[in-house]
């Protein structure tokens, strides 16, 4: 007897989805409500979990595939115990395709081919560059799974003198220029589409600042230790931000508005979407009510947020709304930028690295540690007078945060 698999409802206004990893194998035991597959959607990946415990039956679609709501994708047979000897599946070809015409060498077998771990068509092919064994890794990702970034640090660490098959397989057959084509996931060309729509459809526009960021790091190097230990979270940047873009959009409504049709909606909360940055992609997911929140807890929800990235358990609630943008490419050693509005917001906050620069301070040429700050807006909508004096208003939230505490 057979129970089918199938394509669960993915969310609102959301039919299909790419699947991308098959997580047990034809012949393995299964356990009720065990993730047998990821599937990919417009903004999260989501786990299929097994309906019933068995063994895991034959794939009715392959990897890469577009899967509608309530398709059948597997079977789960009946049985328990011990899985199922089953063939590891074979390692697809690779896409690189030398310029020369000169036969490649036979294949030589590497660890991740004999490896029984369930491993991303990416983390399988990098374990076939690096002649690393996976079973000898441990994972970081969802229930112990390898990342790319796992392995690159097991790569690291190897010994210098890999053995022959390993070497074998990380020379290329052919010297030469090469090509690799990947498919784009379809969180990525969501992303494609939507900020191209942003860039034909908005009016953008970006006016920059400067920030002296000597109170903030004072503050945070004073209070760091009573902060954790009371709330159980670093005090970070984020949260002084986001306290001072709540003051910004008080004093200016449409930084944290959006057209619809030809109308204006005015939100009166502000509902933060927050760029993290995650192994498959980066991610929005949005701090609600924001201005509402304490300190600590904006600190403790991206967090949160930042580690449900990473793991792969970001949901569609989590990412669905947001009036306004904060993204922080200074984290990656970003000087400036001029960062595209999430539709159908109005603006977007971009935060850059902070380096020591001289500046004049009374007269005098002195150091201190500063930030560029950028802000985009929809002119359509924002004035560039309202843009000037919300990054201003941001700006002297940061350089004095008591604005903050007084609501000035």
């Amino acid at each position: 007897m057979s129970t089918e698999v199938k394509v669960p409802v993915l969310g609102e206004s959301i039919t299909e989805a790419t699947l991308g990893q098959w997580l047990k194998k034809p012949g393995e035991a299964v356990a009720a409500d065990e993730p047998i597959a990821s599937l990919e959607t417009d903004k999260v990946a989501i786990e299929v979990p097994s309906p019933v415990a068995g063994v895991m039956g034959a794939y009715a679609v392959e990897e890469g595939a577009t899967v509608n709501v309530g398709a059948v994708i597997a079977s789960i047979e009946a049985g328990s115990g011990a899985p199922a000897a089953a063939p590891a599946p074979a390692v697809a070809a690779t896409a690189l395709q030398p310029v020369a015409t000169a036969p490649a060498p036979a294949p030589v077998a590497a660890p991740a081919e004999n490896s029984d771990l369930p491993l991303s068509p990416a983390v399988r092919r990098l374990v076939l560059e690096l002649g690393i064994d996976p079973s000898k890794i441990k994972g970081t990702g969802k229930d112990g799974r390898l990342t790319k970034e796992d392995v690159v640090a097991a790569a690291k660490g190897a010994p210098a003198t890999a053995p022959a098959a390993a070497a074998s397989a990380a020379i290329p057959a052919v010297a030469g220029r090469q090509e690799e084509r990947v498919r784009m996931t379809r969180l990525r060309q969501t992303v494609a589409k939507r900020l191209k729509a942003a860039q034909e459809t908005a009016a953008l526009l970006t006016t920059f600042n400067d920030c002296d960021m000597s109170e903030v790091i004072a503050a945070r190097e004073k209070y760091k230790e009573l902060f954790e230990k009371k709330h159980g979270v670093k005090l970070g940047f984020m949260s002084f931000f986001t306290k001072a873009v709540a003051l910004a959009v008080h004093d200016i409504p449409a930084v944290n508005a959006q057209i619809d049709g030809d109308e204006i909606v005015y939100h009166n909360y502000l509902d933060v979407s927050v760029a993290v940055s995650a192994p498959n992609g980066l991610f929005v997911p949005v701090v609600r009510n924001a201005d509402k929140l304490s300190f600590a807890d904006i600190e403790k929800t991206i967090g949160d947020f930042g580690a449900r990235a990473k793991a792969g358990t970001l949901t569609m609630e989590d990412m669905a709304g947001g009036t306004f943008t904060i993204s922080n490419g200074g984290v990656f050693g970003g000087l400036m930028s001029t960062p595209i509005i999430n539709p159908p917001q109005s603006a977007v906050l971009g935060l850059h690295r902070i380096e020591d620069r001289p500046v004049v301070r009374n007269g005098e040429i002195v150091i201190r540690p500063m930030m560029y700050l950028a802000l985009s807006y929809d002119h359509r909508l924002i004035d560039g007078r309202e843009a000037v004096t919300a990054l201003k208003t941001i700006k002297e939230a940061i350089e004095d945060p008591t604005r903050i505490l007084i609501d000035l």
